[in-house]
C-alpha cells in the first residue's frame, strides 16, 4: 500500500508530506483548494507527462515521491521486473526541470515507461478524465477471467500453452511458403556453399598453426641474418665472445692455484663459459634446421588466403564456419525432402490447431457461464449505487484469429434509462457515473483484486442523498481489503473515512500555497460540518456531523462482525 507522499515545488504546493493508513483514506477541502494537484503529484511519480507550467512559480524543479509497503506476491511479481524491494519497501521519485525529467526506483534511474509497468502492479486510479481502463475491452475481459478465475485460469493458461506452440509450427511452416522454381534454386546455392566449405577440408585451429608459420616464415630473411650475426658475436671465431671467454678462463686458471678468492672467480667464468657453449649449440641447431623456402611460403600463404575467405563468408571463426555448414546441411535436407516435411508439418498444425480451438470453445463456456453471474452481481451492485432502471450486458464476439487469451472479444453494455437500448460503456456514461460503476466491480472483486491501493477521484460527481449513502458504504467494504484513496467533497462519503485529510489553501505574503494534513476525530466532525452547511457552521450541524461520523462507524463494526 501506498504509506508516504512527499511533494515539492509542484503547482501551489510549496512542500508536502503525507502519512496514508489502512483501509479507506479520505481527502477533502474547498473547490480550489488544490486537491487534483494531489491526483496529479502521483500521476507524476508514475510517469505520466505532465506540462512544465506545473512547476511552482520561481522554482526550477518540482519533485514527487512515493513508499508503498507491498505484501510478498507482489514482491515476487516486481522482482520479474527486476525491481526488488528492500524490506518490502518500493520508493519511487520523480524530479522534473524545464529541461529534463529523471525518474528513480529505490534509487536506481529507470525511464518512466519502466515506471508506469511498475506503477500497475501497485495501485489504480480512477478518476472522470483519466485512468479509465474499464472502457477498454481487455480490461473487461481481464475482470471477467478475474470473476470467474476458479474455473477460468487454469484453462486461460491452457490455451495460452497450446497457443505458443501452435505459432510455432506455423512459424516453421512459413518457411516453405515457396515455389518449385524457387526451392530448386535454394538447394543450388546451399550445394554450392556446403561443397565449398567441404573441399577446403578444414581443421580446427589450423588457421591460428598457420598465422605462426607464416609469421615466422615472412620474416626468415631478418631471423636469418640475425641470428648468424649473434653467431659470430658469440662464437668461436677470433673475436667472439666465446674465443675471447675462453682465453680469459685459461689465463686465469694458471693464477688460481695462488689465491682462494681467485679460485672463486674462476669457477664463476667456468660456468659463463659452459652456458656461452651450451647457447652456441642450441643456436647452430636452430640456424641447421632452419630453411627459408620460397615454395613453402607460398603454400602457406595460399592456405590462409583460402581459410580467411571461407571465414569472411561463413564465420568469423573455423569452428563458426562448421556451425554455418551443418545449418545449411539441415536447411539443404528440408528442401530436398520439402514435401513429406511440409505435409508432416501440416498435419502437426492440424493436430495443434484442433486442441487449441477445444480449449478456446471451453474457454467460452466457461466465460458465458460466470459472465451471467457477473452480469447479476453488476446489476445489483449498480442499483446499490441508485442507478435506477439500469440495464447491464456482456456481449461476446469470436474473433478471426487466435490469441494466447482464446478467440473471445467481450464489450461491457448498458442502458440507464428506461427504452434505451443498451451501448457500450464509452457511448453512454458519464465519468462519474463510470467512476460508480468500477467501484461496483471493484467491490465484487475485492477478494479478488490484487492491487492494494485504489485511488477513487471524482467519483461523487453529480450524486448526493442516497446515492451518496450507497457509494460511501461500497467504498468502506473494499477498505476492508484494499487501502483506499478518495477525494470527496460528501459528507457522507467523508464520514466513513478511517483516515481523514484535508486539503488546505493559504495565503501568506501575497503568495499562495496548498497544504494537507490529517485530522484528528474532533477536526475530522468539523470538517463533516464545513461539507454539511458551508459558510455557516451552528452546534446543530456539529451534532448533526457527530452523528453521521459515529454512525458511520458503528455500520462498520456491525460489517465486520
Amino acid at each position: 500500500m501506498l504509506i508516504h507522499l512527499h511533494v515539492k515545488n509542484l503547482a501551489l504546493i510549496e512542500e508536502a508530506e503525507v502519512d496514508f493508513g489502512e483501509g479507506l483514506n479520505i481527502l477533502t477541502g474547498e473547490t480550489g483548494a488544490g486537491k487534483s494537484i494531489l491526483i496529479g503529484s502521483v500521476n507524476l511519480a508514475l510517469g505520466q507527462k505532465l506540462s512544465r507550467d506545473m512547476i511552482r512559480e520561481g522554482e526550477s524543479s518540482a519533485l514527487a515521491e512515493l513508499v508503498f509497503q507491498v505484501n510478498k506476491s507482489t514482491e515476487e511479481k516486481l522482482k520479474e521486473l527486476d525491481v526488488y524491494p528492500e524490506d518490502g519497501q518500493v520508493i519511487i521519485t520523480r524530479k522534473i526541470s524545464e529541461n529534463r525529467s529523471i525518474c528513480k526506483v529505490n534509487g536506481e534511474t529507470c525511464t518512466a515507461a519502466a515506471i508506469r509497468r511498475i506503477a500497475e502492479l501497485l495501485l489504480d486510479i480512477h478518476g472522470q478524465h483519466e485512468h479509465q481502463s474499464l472502457l477498454y475491452p481487455d480490461r473487461q475481459m481481464e475482470i471477467l477471467d478475474k470473476f470467474g478465475s476458479s474455473e477460468i485460469e487454469p484453462v486461460k493458461e491452457e490455451t495460452a500453452n497450446l497457443y505458443r506452440s501452435y505459432r510455432q509450427v506455423k512459424k516453421e511452416l512459413e518457411a516453405y511458403e515457396i515455389d518449385e522454381e524457387q526451392r530448386k534454386r535454394e538447394i543450388s546455392f546451399l550445394e554450392y556453399e556446403i561443397q565449398e566449405i567441404q573441399e577446403a577440408q578444414l581443421r580446427k585451429g589450423e588457421d591460428e598453426e598457420l598465422e605462426k608459420t607464416y609469421k615466422k616464415l615472412a620474416n626468415g630473411r631478418k631471423i636469418t641474418e640475425a641470428l648468424a650475426r649473434t653467431k659470430a658475436l658469440s662464437g668461436y671465431e677470433e673475436e667472439g665472445g666465446a674465443a675471447l671467454i675462453g682465453r680469459a678462463l685459461q689465463a686465469i686458471s694458471a693464477l688460481a692455484s695462488l689465491d682462494e678468492e681467485l679460485e672463486n672467480l674462476c669457477s664463476s667464468l667456468s660456468d659463463i663459459d659452459s652456458l656461452l657453449n651450451d647457447f652456441n649449440r642450441e643456436l647452430s641447431s636452430y640456424l641447421a634446421e632452419f630453411t627459408f623456402s620460397e615454395e613453402e611460403f607460398s603454400q602457406v600463404e595460399d592456405r590462409l588466403d583460402t581459410l580467411n575467405r571461407l571465414k569472411a563468408k561463413y564465420g568469423q571463426t573455423i569452428e563458426a564456419v562448421f556451425a554455418y555448414e551443418k545449418e545449411k546441411e539441415e536447411e539443404l535436407f528440408r528442401l530436398q525432402n520439402f514435401e513429406e516435411k511440409k505435409a508432416a508439418l501440416q498435419k502437426e498444425a492440424e493436430a495443434r490447431e484442433a486442441a487449441l480451438q477445444k480449449a478456446c470453445e471451453k474457454l467460452t463456456q466457461l466465460r458465458k457461464r460466470w459472465a451471467l453471474r457477473l452480469k447479476e452481481q453488476i446489476t445489483q451492485g449498480l442499483l446499490d449505487l441508485n442507478f435506477l432502471n439500469v440495464e447491464f450486458d456482456i456481449s461476446f464476439k469470436e474473433r478471426e484469429s487466435y490469441t494466447a487469451k482464446g478467440k473471445d472479444s467481450i464489450c461491457f453494455l448498458i442502458s440507464t434509462n428506461p427504452g434505451e437500448p443498451v451501448r457500450e460503456l464509452s457511448k453512454v456514461v458519464s465519468g462519474g457515473e463510470l467512476s460508480r460503476i468500477m467501484l461496483a466491480i471493484k467491490t465484487l472483486l475485492a477478494d479478488k483484486d490484487e492491487t492494494e491501493t485504489l485511488i477513487f477521484d471524482e467519483i461523487d460527481t453529480g450524486i448526493s442523498g442516497r446515492t451518496a449513502q450507497k457509494v460511501a458504504e461500497k467504498m468502506s467494504v473494499i477498505g476492508k481489503s484494499h487501502q483506499v484513496l478518495c477525494i470527496t467533497h460528501l459528507p457522507q462519503i467523508a464520514s466513513q473515512a478511517n483516515e481523514h485529510f484535508l486539503i488546505e489553501k493559504n495565503v501568506e505574503n501575497m503568495e499562495t500555497s496548498t497544504r494537507i494534513r490529517q485530522l484528528s476525530y474532533q477536526e475530522s466532525v468539523e470538517e463533516l460540518a464545513r461539507m454539511l452547511s458551508g459558510a455557516q457552521i451552528t452546534e446543530a450541524v456539529r451534532k448533526n456531523a457527530a452523528e453521521m461520523k459515529d454512525l458511520a462507524q458503528q455500520q462498520k463494526n456491525t460489517r465486520l462482525r
